[in-house]
């Protein structure tokens, strides 16, 4: 034990509950230096986009009143990350420095580069895994080879002993005797111009508080039915929790642990909970980072080497149309309206508007990853690469070649009655349910009753599903048969 100062160096676990490299820093016994360090470049090409850094300052904003009300605070500097934890290591004296593990590759690299300095500095220096269940090192199939389909990889993690008890949060923090220089939180110039967040501010509420209170919610209200709602962006049937797992506001642990106690008060046996299609979305997560730490590549390149050949279109404009919501699919721009008023898209639409990208327009898989990277409130690296490459059929555990989502019928499936795009696409808000999702095809005099012009007022399709879908299956044929790959 010691009792010169720790730093606590937080990155994205920005909570006090079920935070292990900040117990640690308590259980050492001396002074507890909470330290953010904003270092974008060091994180390049993979930068926050726009609603990540809004989300970020809120949730950095959440963490400091935190802090403060257990008698601490939280420091901010800018990086080089090393010359900035050197820094405070000489105003405070500290004789270690503790933090919680990331896993993108780029990331990776830096913090083992860093922990080495720290280490030769003569610091203590410890890391620990607060954002997975399990570390992605820690499974392997019985080649002792990574996972490359999900289900045997979510069975072997849940056949494994459960995650420990999350930690409690701190009620009192020690203080230093003297606070080290801090910016302010303005100064990293995070946020957008206030009108530019007014959509981001009515839908969430960013910060371990609002983690929990997701969490609680969903487990009273929507939990029972989650099989049966997922899927329909009507209903507010999914736990919302990705951008608060993310940003480290609440562990998956709490959340195993969370739908335990809620199994047991209601009786649920083991198999039932720990089979149930929530805690498998846990386990996607799980999975995604498995994947990006074993192919670090992945980001950028897919990981059936085969598609490199793919013969993509670069056609700006459709990308602008899809990007903006105007394609002519009320599903499709529904989602996409979604995504920029509110940094969030439901996860069905997701699977439907990325689809459309890669399917039906033929535009490049990294295009759209680029741009949910850039967009999303929750977007994690992991999750967006697993995401765009299981939609375009070129990464692991792959949706077939030939599923092509129908962005008509899938609209029609799981918005039947429309509220989701008369929200999103007002404009088409008199059409009956039956023209709903396809405007275009509606009788002229209906059109006109419901004040709806195609090509004017609501734009027409920019291609033609059915002609489109067979382009795409032929061209996946096609660089199949020209690698000697079986269906």
């Amino acid at each position: 034990m010691t009792h010169s100062p720790c730093i606590v160096w937080l990155r994205l676990d920005l909570r006090l509950g079920d935070n292990p490299a900040l117990h640690e820093a308590v259980q050492r016994g001396g002074p507890v230096v909470p330290l953010f360090i904003h270092a974008p470049e060091e994180e390049s090409p993979w930068e926050l986009g726009d609603a990540s850094r809004w989300w970020l300052h809120q949730s950095l904003t959440s963490i400091e009143a935190d802090l403060r009300a257990a008698g601490s605070r939280l420091i901010l500097r800018q990086g080089p990350t090393l010359h900035a934890l050197r820094a405070v290591v000489k105003e405070t004296g500290a004789c270690a420095v503790v933090w919680n593990r990331r896993y993108e590759p780029v990331v990776m690299a830096r913090d083992a580069k860093i922990k080495e300095a720290l280490h030769g500095d003569g610091l203590a220096v410890e890391s620990f895994n607060a954002a997975l269940l399990h570390e992605p090192w820690t499974i392997c199939n019985q080649s002792r080879k990574p996972f490359q389909v999900f289900t045997p990889f979510w069975k072997h993690c849940i056949a494994k002993p459960a995650p420990a008890d999350p930690l409690p949060a701190p009620t009192n923090l020690p203080a230093p005797s003297k606070w080290p220089a801090s910016i302010a939180l303005g100064g990293l110039e995070l946020e957008p111009k206030p009108s530019g967040s007014d959509g981001l501010r009515a839908a969430w509420h960013p910060g371990e508080a609002g983690a929990t209170a997701n969490l609680r919610r969903f487990l009273a209200k929507a939990f029972a039915d989650y099989t049966e709602h997922r899927n329909r962006p009507d209903i507010a049937g999914t736990s919302r929790l990705s951008p608060h797992l993310h940003f480290g506001e609440i562990s998956p642990r709490q959340v195993w642990h969370g739908l335990r106690r809620l199994a047991l008060k209601r009786g649920l046996s083991a198999d039932q909970w720990r089979d149930s299609q929530f805690l498998t979305e846990i386990g996607w997560r799980e999975f995604a980072h498995h994947l990006l730490f074993h192919f670090p590549h992945t980001p950028t390149e897919p990981l059936r080497e085969y598609f490199n050949m793919f013969p993509w279109r670069n056609d700006a404009a459709w990308l602008c149309a899809w990007q903006e919501g105007r394609t002519g699919y009320p599903i499709v721009d529904a989602g996409m309206r979604e995504l920029s008023a509110t940094g969030w898209m439901h996860n069905r639409v997701r699977m439907i508007v990325a689809s459309f990208l890669v399917k039906d327009l033929l535009l490049p898989w990294q295009e759209g990853a680029r741009w949910f990277w850039d967009s999303l409130v929750d977007a994690d690296l992991a999750q967006n690469t697993l995401g765009w490459q299981w939609t375009a059929g070129c990464g692991a555990d792959a949706a077939p070649y030939f599923r092509v989502f129908n962005p008509t019928s899938q609209g029609e499936k799981f918005d039947p009655h429309g509220h989701y795009v008369r929200k999103w696409c007002p404009e088409l808000a008199k059409l009956p349910d039956k023209w709903l999702h396809q405007p275009h095809t509606a009788p002229a005099g209906l059109l006109s009753a419901a004040e709806v012009a195609p090509g004017h007022n609501y734009p027409l399709p920019v291609v033609s599903h059915a002609i489109a879908r067979e382009v795409a299956l032929e061209a996946f044929e096609r660089i199949k048969r020209s690698n000697g790959v079986k269906h």
